[in-house]
């Protein structure tokens, strides 16, 4: 029985997953396991000597089951009372989890914790603080390409990436876990959106930090990656914006989308665009339910939300960090 379950999810991670599984073995916090999710890899990288340690258990899936389904698995056998999901390009420093868990004992109330995401190839340079979720339908990790100088401290988020995120396991199995028809890309967005929509906390811790390539695997312009972020950010923003304000916007939205689409000619993504838009929104209606039964477990009002929620254009082109001020136990 470990206090933290850490979960790696890994698909043809090369030798990233080996770096990723040495820098836990480093934590100066002890009492934690580590579970990987192989997702019928084949390039190896389960084979290397670092994937030898006491306190990792494997979980082999004869399919790709994709981020969400891999980590709902993994939760499912996990024994730890938290959970820490990690991407396998993140690479923790020493005190990651230490500086979490002692974020858990400075705001108990708290129910899930996000990690500071320094660029890999310049720590100089944040990957992200927090996920933010613009209303036009983007979620974007905030501060992404700026200067890592200009993090804030410690700060209420809207969701916490799951690149390196740290959840409640009863919280995170009462949400439903991750939205497992999203495949990959999205689901940390919609879970954070799910638990805010509760009235859930999410802290945004800045010592606790690790070093994120970012799409290391399936590449930030794949056809990939294009196509599930577009897909799944349609299917978020139907499933959890309420009422008023997803159907007053909608044109806004639907024009926004159609601006990036025509962007999206520029980087050769094209065709993967247009296809995430017709799958997109040919696929709202398996949501329905969804939506119905969210907006009913609902406790916050329009005007809670619109607060949680980015408005200006230049925080969304610009990557604004949203931390808001650290508030009390029964604040929203």
């Amino acid at each position: 029985m470990a206090r933290v379950s850490v979960i790696v999810v890994n698909y043809n991670s090369g030798d990233r997953l080996a770096r990723c599984i040495a820098c836990l073995e480093l934590q100066t916090f002890r009492d934690f396991e580590i579970i990987i999710v192989d997702n019928a890899s084949t390039d190896g990288s389960l084979s290397a000597e670092a994937i030898t340690t006491p306190r990792l258990r494997v979980i082999s899936s004869n399919e790709n089951l994709g981020f969400a389904a891999a980590n709902n698995l993994a939760v499912r056998d996990a024994t730890g009372d938290w959970i820490a999901f990690l991407n396998p390009d993140a690479y923790a420093e020493r005190d990651w989890l230490s500086a979490l868990m002692s974020a858990v004992e400075r705001y108990p109330w708290a129910d899930a914790f996000g990690s500071t995401q320094l660029m890999a190839s310049d720590p100089d340079v944040l990957d992200g603080a927090g996920d933010v979720f613009h209303i036009l339908g983007v979620g974007y990790r905030g501060g992404f390409g700026q200067s890592a100088a200009n993090l804030p401290e410690d700060g209420e988020c809207f969701a916490p990436c799951a690149a390196a995120a740290l959840y409640r396991r009863d919280v995170f199995t009462a949400l439903g876990g991750f939205d497992e028809r999203f495949f990959c890309y999205g689901e940390d967005v919609d879970l954070g959106f799910r638990l805010r929509l509760r009235g859930g906390r999410c802290i945004q811790v800045n010592r606790a930090r690790v070093l994120h390539e970012g799409s290391g695997i399936s590449g930030r312009y794949s056809t990939f990656t294009i196509y599930h972020g577009n897909r799944n950010r349609i299917w978020l923003t139907y499933k959890n914006v309420p009422d008023f304000l997803y159907w007053g916007l909608f044109p806004l939205r639907l024009a926004f989308d159609l601006y990036l689409y025509a962007r999206s000619f520029s980087i050769g993504a094209g065709k993967a665009y247009r296809r995430a838009m017709i799958d997109g929104y040919a696929g709202l209606s398996a949501f329905r339910n969804d939506r119905r039964k969210i907006q009913a477990a609902r406790r916050l009002s329009y005007a809670e939300f619109a607060k949680l929620a980015a408005w200006s254009p230049l925080a969304l082109t610009g990557r604004e960090i949203r931390l808001a001020p650290i508030g009390t136990e029964k604040s929203a």
